[in-house]
């Protein structure tokens, strides 16, 4: 069985990444680079679910879900986030 690209769980590089969960917002920092990260409410929300492991699909329902985007716009919006952090390094996928 092969598992397709979109159905592969995500998940936060654990080394050398601390964060912790303020307010709804995410504060991190990246050790390898020393870069001090925030995620506003909405980038939270994949930042969680990606601390946890999470698919594509699972983040834009998660996203459109919290709030009440069309299914087609949260997944771009998921999109943008994972190929911002993916470009940081910050992925294990």
């Amino acid at each position: 069985m092969t598992v397709r690209h979109e159905d592969r769980p995500i998940r936060l590089r654990e080394a050398d990444l601390h964060w912790q969960d303020i307010d709804g917002d995410v504060i991190a920092l990246e050790g390898r680079a020393s870069e001090y990260l925030t995620a506003n409410p909405a980038g939270a929300l994949l930042w969680r679910a990606l601390a946890a492991g999470s698919t594509r699909a699972e983040l834009a329902d998660r996203l459109a879900a919290a709030y009440r985007l069309p299914r087609a716009r949260a997944a771009q919006d998921a999109e943008r986030f994972l190929a911002e952090l993916r470009e940081r390094g910050l992925l294990e996928e």
